[in-house]
Order: structure tokens, then sequence, then C-alpha cells
């Protein structure tokens, strides 16, 4: 589920605007996209523990 989850952030992270066709002149759609999966790692962690 992790690798599946990587896999996910990375492809949108990298080709996400192109895909979606979304703009993002300044990066903030990549930065929402770095804190969300952040947050679930530490989210993850706060769980099993």
């Amino acid at each position: 589920m992790a690798f599946l989850a990587m896999v996910m952030f990375v492809s949108l992270f990298a080709f996400g605007g192109d895909f979606f066709g979304w703009s993002d002149p300044h990066g903030r759609i990549q930065l929402a996209l770095v804190a969300t999966f952040v947050f679930g790692i530490i989210c993850g962690f706060k769980a099993k523990g």
C-alpha cells in the first residue's frame, strides 16, 4: 500500500499538471501535494505506534 501511495504521489507531482490540465505557475499545488504526503506519513506512524 505504501508503494502504491508513493507511486501515485510521484506521478501526480511530476505529471499531474499535464494529466489534469491544472495551471500552477507558483508551485502551490505541488506544495500542497508534498504537505499532504508528509502529513499522511506522520499520521501513519502515529496510527501504528
